[in-house]
């Protein structure tokens, strides 16, 4: 993670130094009130371009952390923005504002709401009822919250694309194995193949789910912090589900096709054969009548 260090015109905030370049990252407070914050994950798109929204409030590069009013807001380019104090009215400007600058918006965005306390008296962790106990609100601890709520919201989005290819995938199975044939066309299994390939690029490629955020290479206290929330919001256990779905949903689509290929391949062969005859019919019918003398 790069962060920023602060300009002129921010005395107010904690100096933060840039991570791998030997400077220590400040782990000062940043000042918020009330001691209880909502934080929020919204997933705008498919990705989020990040490029030029930097600013002098900015906390961190990547992912991308400002100060938004009297709270603060995270952007990932892998299509999630996390918000940590604001009113509902800032969130929406907020969203509204990045759309400009989302591509592949989803039309049903997936949403993740927790509740950060503030206190000295916490042991920074989880406790019952899915509240976030932490100490004192750090910008590390910010972009640890901020980025499990992000996977999370994510993981939620890919669940419910998940869910509808098997909504299409499990009829075709079913018929194939009612009536030994299969149904649906080519082109539609085709379209399942590629939403599940778009599912399993998200997953493993842009939101990386099983890797941990950048922060803790620079900040190992946090390690405990990220590892209860990570065990909390069961990241690990919901993409081993989500991957064997995935499986699953390939292996079905990929027999499906290697099916529809085979009769098609077939209906091919069936029609060559009636052509050689038919052309052979074309040759010998001229010569018939000289047989029959």
């Amino acid at each position: 993670m790069r962060w920023i260090k602060p300009g002129a015109g921010s005395l107010s905030r904690p100096g933060i130094g840039s991570t791998r370049s030997g400077v220590p990252l400040s782990q000062d407070t940043l000042p918020v009130e009330p001691q209880r914050l909502i934080a929020r994950a919204r997933i705008l798109g498919d990705r989020i371009d990040t490029a030029g929204l930097e600013r002098n409030d900015t906390l961190a590069i990547n992912p991308l952390a400002l100060r938004v009013g009297c709270g603060f807001a995270v952007v990932f380019r892998y299509g999630v923005v996390v918000t940590v104090g604001l009113s509902p009215s800032e969130e929406e400007a907020m969203a509204a504002g990045l759309l400009s600058r989302v591509r592949g918006p989803v039309t049903r965005p997936e949403e993740e709401t927790a509740t950060i306390e503030i206190g000295p008296d916490h042991d920074d962790q989880v406790v019952p009822g899915g509240r976030i106990a932490i100490r004192q609100l750090t910008p590390g601890r910010l972009i640890v919250i901020a980025d499990i709520l992000a996977k999370s919201t994510a993981l939620a989005q890919n669940e419910i694309e998940v869910a509808a290819v098997f909504d299409v995938i499990e009829p075709l199975a079913r018929r194939l194995a009612e009536t030994g044939r299969a149904s649906g066309g080519r082109r539609a299994v085709l379209k399942h193949v590629g939403s599940t390939l778009l599912v399993q690029h998200r997953v493993s490629g842009r939101v990386a789910v099983e890797e941990k955020p950048e922060v803790l290479w620079d900040q190992p206290g946090l390690e405990r912090l990220y590892a209860r929330l990570e065990d909390e919001y069961e990241l690990r256990e919901r993409t081993a589900t989500l991957n064997r779905k995935l499986t699953v949903i390939g292996a079905t689509a990929t027999a499906l096709t290697d099916l529809m290929h085979t009769n098609r391949s077939l209906r091919l062969e069936i029609v060559v054969v009636l052509l050689i005859a038919l052309e052979i019919a074309i040759t010998f019918l001229p010569l018939l009548p000289a047989f029959r003398r």
